[in-house]
C-alpha cells in the first residue's frame, strides 16, 4: 500500500520519477523483471541506493578484482565489515579505511564527524575494540576562504568525534593542490584488536532468529546520502544538506561498549553496522550473505520523527545505529544488556528462508524484495577507457630540469608549503593519547600503538601523492604503496596488509575510468610484489566539479607489526655524534614534485620509472638493520626531497646535522624527490656492522650538539648553512599562518 503523497508505480515509470534517485532506464527495466511487476516508491528506494556506486561498486567491481586478497596471515578479507590480519598471540588487528567525501563538501563538521563515526562501527562490528584512528585529506589552496572554511570544519569535526569517543587519531596525511578546491576529500580509517575467539560476522542466519534494532532512533537525517555520494558536486548540492547525517559521539561510546559485550554472548548470530543505505544495506546484505531471506515490521523501528515512511526508514542513514542477529529466546537477555547502556534494542523482525527482504507496515506488505537482487546483483558496468591526451603529451616531454638559485630561500618556502609543513595545528587538536597505548604520536612517518599482553606493537600510516598519479597513474599507483611500506618500514615493523580508498572522478568519462584502471594495475602490482594483500577498503567517485575532476587519489591504509618493542624507531635524530647514512641516489626530475609546484604552479612531465624490485630490496635491508639494532632513527625521503627530509629528522630536537651533499647535481641532490630512498642516522659503535649489512649505504656526514643545518658539497664549498630555529618556526607556523591571513 502506498501513501498517498507518494507517487503511484504507473507515475514512477511514465514521467521517469527513478531518475531522480540516480537509476537509469536499464537499470529499471531489469528491477521490473526480478520483481515480475513496477516497483513501488519503496521498493525502488531499496534498489536506488543498494545499486548506487557507493553500496554496489558496479562501476569498479572490474577493477578491484585485481587485487590480492589472500595471504598466510589473512583471517579476513573483502567482504565483511573491516578486514583481519593475524599478528600472532592468539591477536588479530582489524581495520578498514572509507571515505566522506561529498557529506564533507556541503557539511565539513558533521560530514567529517560522521565519517569517523561509520568507521569505527565498522570496527567493533567485526568484535574488535576500536584502539586508533587516521584520516587522509585534500584540499584546495589555504588561500582560498571557503577552502579554509572546509579544513577548519574537517579537522574540527575530525577532533569533536574522535576525542568524544575515546579513541586517540594517531596519524594521517594532508595535501593541498588546486584540484580538490570544491571537492575535497575526507578519509577516514579506524584499527582494532581482536582475540580470535571472538571475531563476528554480518550474517542473517537461522530462520525464525529475530532481528534486534539497537542504538540511536531513525530520523530523516542522510536519506539516500548512498546515492549522493554516487554523483558530482555542483551548485545545487548545497540543497543535499539533509543528506548529511549528524553523529552523536557520546551514544557511539555507549554502543562501542555494548555491542562488544554482545558479541562475546554465545547466542550471538550476526552483527552489521547501520552505514550507507542504512536499514536497506544491513538488513539485505546481512540475509544475502547467509542465503537467507529477512522481514521487518516497521512499526517497530524506533523513530525519532513523526509519521515517517517505510521509504524515508529504509533509506535513513541516520548514526549510531546496528542490526544484530540473535538466536530465538535469547532476545530478552539481548535487550537487557542494552538498556543497560541506555541504549534502544527492539526486535523489529526475523530471519525467513525464502531469501526476500519483506517489509510491513501498519499491518500490510509495503516492499518485498530478493535480498540477493538487492545486495549481489547491481548491474556491473565496463565503461568506455582513453588514455587522456594530456598524458600522451607528458609522455613525450623530456624530463622537468629545474633551476634554484638560492638554495636556502628554496629550502625555506618548501618548508612552508602547506603540503610540507607541520600539520601540528591539525593534531593538536585530536586526543592521540587516549587508551595510553600511543607509543609514536603524530609527526612521525607512522603512527605505533603498543599491543597491550605482548611484547608487540604495530605502526600504521596512510599515504597517496596523487601528483604522480595523475602524471602516470600506473607507476603512481605502485608509487603509493611503496610509500606506504616504507613509512611503516622506518618505524621498525614488516607491512602486513592494506585498505585502500580510491578517490577519483566520473568513471562514465572515458579519461578518468581509464585512471582507474591503470592506478588499480599498479596498485595491484606493488601490493603483490610487496606481499601487502589487500584487505578491504571503499571507492569514492564522482569527486568533481564543473571546474573538473580531482587527481586520481587512491588512499593506501597500511598496517604492519613491530615484533618487539626495542625495534620501535623514530624519524628524528637522537643522539649527536652518530653518524648520517644516505640509501638511494636522486634523478634530476622534478615532474610532480614540490618544487615544480613551488616554481612554476603546475603538475606535468614525465615521472622517472619506479623499480620495485630496487624497492623491496631496500626496505628489506633497512629492517633487516633495524631488528638487528643498528639504526637509531630512520626517515624516508619524499616531498621537498632530501634538505626537506634532513630537517623534518632535526625539528623537535636539540641537535644540528653537518653533511656533504653525495651527488653532483647540487639541485637534484637537495630537493629531488626519486623515491626508494632512506636517510638513517647509525651510533659509532654500529657503524662497521651497519656498513656491512647495507654496503651501498652512503655515509654523508654526523649529528652535531649545534643547532644548525650544513651542508656542503663535493668540493668542500658549504651550500645551506641554516639556524634550525628559524626553518623550524617557518615549517611549524605556515599552516596557522596561512589561516590567520585574509584572502
Amino acid at each position: 500500500m502506498q501513501l498517498l503523497h507518494e507517487p503511484t508505480a504507473e507515475m514512477i515509470r511514465d514521467e521517469k520519477i527513478y531518475k531522480e534517485m540516480g537509476v537509469t532506464d536499464a537499470e529499471f527495466a531489469s528491477v521490473e523483471t526480478i520483481l515480475g511487476r513496477l516497483p513501488n516508491y519503496t521498493e525502488l528506494g531499496l534498489f536506488s541506493v543498494m545499486w548506487s556506486e557507493h553500496c554496489s561498486y558496479k562501476n569498479s567491481k572490474a577493477v578491484l578484482r585485481k587485487f590480492p586478497v589472500d595471504g598466510p596471515h589473512v583471517l579476513q578479507g573483502p567482504g565483511e565489515g573491516a578486514g583481519i590480519i593475524d599478528i600472532g598471540d592468539d591477536k588479530a588487528v582489524v581495520f578498514k579505511i572509507e571515505s566522506h567525501n561529498h557529506p564533507s563538501a556541503v557539511e565539513p563538521y558533521e560530514g567529517a564527524a560522521t565519517g569517523v563515526g561509520g568507521i569505527i562501527r565498522d570496527i567493533f562490528s567485526m568484535g574488535a575494540r576500536p584502539v586508533a584512528l587516521l584520516n587522509s585529506l585534500r584540499f584546495g589552496e589555504l588561500h582560498h576562504p571557503r577552502v579554509k572554511y572546509l579544513f577548519e570544519g574537517v579537522v574540527s569535526g575530525i577532533a569533536g568525534y574522535g576525542n568524544c569517543v575515546g579513541i586517540p587519531t594517531v596519524g594521517g596525511e594532508i595535501q593541498f593542490d588546486p584540484c580538490y578546491e570544491g571537492n575535497p576529500l575526507v578519509n577516514a580509517m579506524c584499527v582494532g584488536l581482536i582475540d580470535h575467539q571472538h571475531i563476528q560476522k554480518g550474517q542473517a542466519k537461522g530462520v525464525g532468529n529475530p532481528v534486534l534494532y539497537v542504538g540511536a532512533s531513525t530520523g530523516r537525517d542522510g536519506i539516500h546520502g548512498a546515492t549522493f555520494a554516487s554523483e558530482e558536486l555542483s551548485e545545487d548540492s548545497q540543497s543535499k544538506r539533509p543528506s548529511v547525517q549528524v553523529g552523536d559521539p557520546f551514544m557511539e561510546k555507549l554502543l562501542i561498549e555494548a555491542c562488544l559485550e554482545a558479541v562475546r554472548h554465545p547466542k550471538i548470530v550476526g552483527i552489521q553496522d547501520m552505514g550507507a543505505a542504512g536499514l536497506t544495506s544491513s538488513s539485505a546484505e546481512m540475509a544475502s550473505k547467509a542465503g537467507s531471506g529477512i522481514r521487518m515490521d516497521l512499526d517497530k523501528v524506533p523513530q525519532r520523527e513523526q509519521a515517517m515512511t517505510p521509504y524515508e526508514m529504509m533509506l535513513s542513514e541516520s548514526q549510531e545505529r546496528m542490526l544484530l542477529v540473535v538466536e530465538a529466546g535469547s532476545e530478552q537477555e539481548f535487550i537487557d544488556l542494552f538498556e543497560k547502556w541506555d541504549l534502544h534494542a527492539v526486535v523489529v523482525g526475523e530471519v525467513t528462508d525464502d531469501k526476500q527482504m519483506t517489509l510491513v507496515h501498519k499491518g500490510e506488505v509495503v516492499a518485498k524484495a530478493p535480498v540477493d537482487a538487492l545486495a549481489e546483483e547491481a548491474p556491473v558496468y565496463h565503461p568506455a577507457s582513453q588514455e587522456p591526451a594530456y598524458y600522451q603529451a607528458f609522455q613525450k616531454q623530456e624530463p622537468v630540469k629545474l633551476d634554484v638559485p638560492d638554495y636556502a630561500v628554496t629550502l625555506r618556502a618548501l618548508l612552508q608549503q602547506p603540503t610540507i609543513a607541520s600539520k601540528e595545528w591539525v593534531y593538536e587538536q585530536y586526543d592521540h593519547m587516549v587508551q595510553t597505548n600511543t607509543v609514536v604520536a603524530p609527526g612521525s612517518d607512522a603512527a605505533v600503538l603498543r599491543v597491550r599482553g605482548t611484547n608487540k606493537a604495530l605502526a600504521m600510516t596512510t599515504d597517496c601523492n596523487s601528483r604522480y598519479l595523475y602524471l602516470d597513474p600506473y607507476e603512481g599507483g605502485k608509487m603509493a604503496i611503496a610509500e606506504a611500506a616504507r613509512n611503516l618500514v622506518c618505524s621498525g615493523a614488516r607491512p602486513l596488509g592494506v585498505t585502500d580508498c580510491l578517490n577519483y572522478g566520473s568513471p562514465e568519462k572515458p579519461e578518468i575510468y581509464w585512471q582507474l584502471e591503470k592506478s588499480t594495475d599498479g596498485l595491484a602490482e606493488a601490493c603483490d610484489f610487496l606481499k601487502t594483500p589487500v584487505i578491504g577498503g571503499n571507492v569514492s567517485l564522482y569527486n568533481e566539479t564543473a571546474k573538473g575532476a580531482i587527481f586520481p587519489t587512491p588512499v593506501i591504509g597500511m598496517v604492519g607489526l613491530i615484533e618487539d618493542l626495542t625495534h620501535i624507531t623514530r624519524q628524528t635524530v637522537k643522539k649527536s655524534g652518530d653518524v648520517v647514512y644516505v640509501i638511494g641516489e636522486s634523478v634530476h626530475d622534478f615532474a610532480g614534485s614540490e618544487l615544480q609546484k613551488v616554481q612554476m604552479q603546475v603538475t606535468e612531465g614525465k615521472i622517472p620509472r619506479f623499480d620495485l624490485a630496487i624497492e623491496k630490496a631496500r626496505q628489506e635491508q633497512v629492517l633487516a638493520a633495524i631488528q638487528n639494532g643498528l639504526v637509531q632513527s630512520a626517515h624516508d625521503i619524499s616531498e621537498g626531497g632530501f634538505s626537506v627530509s634532513l630537517a623534518e629528522k632535526l625539528f623537535t630536537t636539540p641537535f644540528g646535522v653537518s653533511v656533504t651533499l653525495e651527488e653532483e647535481d647540487e639541485v637534484a641532490g637537495l630537493f629531488a624527490e626519486t623515491p626508494s630512498r632512506f636517510i638513517l642516522t647509525v651510533s659509532p659503535e654500529d657503524q662497521r656492522s651497519f656498513e656491512k649489512q647495507i654496503p651501498q649505504a652512503k655515509m654523508i656526514g654526523r649529528v652535531t650538539d649545534e643547532k644548525r643545518m650544513k651542508i656542503q658539497n663535493q668540493h668542500g664549498q658549504v651550500i645551506i648553512d641554516e639556524q634550525l630555529d628559524t626553518l623550524e618556526r617557518a615549517w611549524k607556523g605556515a599552516i596557522a599562518c596561512y589561516l590567520k591571513s585574509e584572502a
